[in-house]
């Protein structure tokens, strides 16, 4: 899956951890993902967290999709940070699931994201 996501491989992320329902991404905060504030934009943030959500929904086989997702912005991040996000899945049920995903720099957490799935079709091959 990693090979034909180009935008979390042109971000620098990296999949270091994957098992069913779990996965753990990191990336290093460049200068080109700070905002006007010289902190962390929080999209780039967000997508860190959807990346490592990404593999756990999709860890089972299925092609799994977000339904939805959203993030609470615990901390702010700097050029030159190490994020990494640790992916759990909650619950399976029918065609959905419920994940959740937690962005630390270190010890410190940073964000709390919680993404929603829906399988849409068979694994791919």
């Amino acid at each position: 899956m990693l090979d034909a996501d180009r935008a979390s491989r042109r971000l620098g992320i990296e999949i270091t951890d994957a098992g069913p329902g779990r996965a753990t991404a990191r990336m290093r905060v460049t200068a080109d993902m700070v905002n006007g504030h010289a902190i962390a934009h929080g999209g780039y943030v967000f997508l860190l967290a959807d990346t490592a959500f990404a593999y756990a929904c999709n860890s089972h086989g299925p092609v799994t999709v977000a339904a939805s997702a959203d993030i609470t912005f615990v901390a702010q991040a700097s050029e030159g940070d190490e994020l990494v996000a640790t992916a759990q899945e909650q619950v399976r049920y029918g065609r959905s699931g419920l994940y959740d995903v937690t962005v630390r720099r270190g010890d410190e957490v940073i964000a709390e994201f919680r993404g929603r799935s829906r399988t849409i079709g068979p694994a791919r091959s």
